[in-house]
């Protein structure tokens, strides 16, 4: 087996106030959550205002009246050919962001990566993780928890189809964890803002490392909580200023919507936080969202990647994975 034996393929799709979900992503993803029911429309453009007025409140130099800039969104879907036949499967969803400088005309390429969406992550917490811990006092994830999943993505972002459509490595941006203690640090950086530090690594970080990123956590101005940044490479050094507020302003957004208990809380993070989803006093945004129709579609998600993807595919994904190196 070989590194080259899975091909790849990237298609794009505007996520704009008429985003309709294909039928091949995943509908627990957030933009696609939001895309859904009777105020699908509304849903959209209102999340995008947010998403421009951040962007603004954040590039306030040279931008007076702050509407300079415009945020556009792009869902990337990366579909993967496992024996050459042409049958694909939809392992990984990515969001792109590209910036409208309105005072210049230029339109200026932001980051890939953002959200992040994967039918194998699914499998991997929805199917594996709960059959091993089934009836089991403690809880723990098995030796190779995650490896299959993290060789697929490094396998894709070293691909020449990545290098072909993306000049730069992908930065992912989620939420922070809440079974951990977070503490300030006296680092800030000019647009990222305060950063923090943590007590110890959560399982999202094992499970992002294998794919071969690494974790940093800021909370920007305005901010109430910190955001975890995943990345290969140096995060400050290799992204712009408006590279690194497309991320913030489109995943903060999101995470409002999502996580309005941590991101959208009355009160700030202090020198030592630990995120609540339980506390009560945060706002709601006007965007509706339906937080247990997505857990309990995860599971059915993981159950389809193991009916479609790792059964039929089991022996050639499993010799392909001991043998994969970069």
């Amino acid at each position: 087996m070989t590194n080259n034996d899975f091909t790849f393929a990237v298609k794009s799709i505007n996520f704009d106030e008429n985003y309709n979900p294909s039928e091949s992503t995943r509908i627990t993803t957030n933009f696609a959550n939001l895309a859904r029911g009777e105020k699908r429309q509304e849903n959209l453009r209102n999340a995008l205002a947010m998403i421009d007025n951040r962007f603004n409140t954040l590039a306030h130099w040279d931008n007076p009246k702050g509407d300079r800039y415009s945020v556009e969104l792009e869902i990337v879907s990366v579909e993967m050919d496992v024996e050459g036949k042409g049958n694909t499967f939809p392992v990984i969803e990515i969001l792109k962001t590209n910036i409208v400088d309105k005072k210049t005309n230029e339109r200026i390429e932001g980051i890939v990566g953002n959200n992040f969406s994967s039918y194998v992550r699914d499998y991997d917490f929805s199917v594996v993780l709960l059959e091993h811990n089934r009836n089991k006092s403690t809880f723990s994830t098995p030796d190779n928890f995650g490896d299959l999943h993290g060789k697929l993505f490094k396998c894709f972002v070293n691909s020449a189809t990545y290098k072909e459509n993306f000049t730069k490595a992908p930065v992912i941006c989620l939420s922070v964890s809440s079974k951990n203690v977070y503490h300030r640090t006296d680092y800030q950086h000019p647009v990222l803002g305060v950063e923090y530090q943590q007590n110890e690594p959560s399982m999202t970080d094992h499970y992002f490392n294998k794919m071969g990123l690494q974790a940093r956590y800021f909370m920007p101005a305005n901010s109430v909580a910190p955001l975890a940044f995943y990345f290969a490479g140096d995060l400050t050094g290799d992204y712009t200023d408006l590279e690194l507020i497309s991320t913030i302003s489109t995943m903060e957004t999101f995470q409002k919507i999502y996580r309005p208990e941590i991101y959208n809380a009355h009160a700030v993070a202090g020198k030592a936080y630990q995120p609540n989803l339980d506390q009560q006093d945060y706002a709601l945004t006007k965007i509706v969202y339906d937080r247990e129709e997505r857990s309990r579609l995860a599971i059915e998600q993981g159950k389809f990647t193991e009916e479609h993807f790792i059964k039929p595919y089991r022996t050639i994904l499993e010799q392909w994975s001991a043998n994969y190196v970069l």
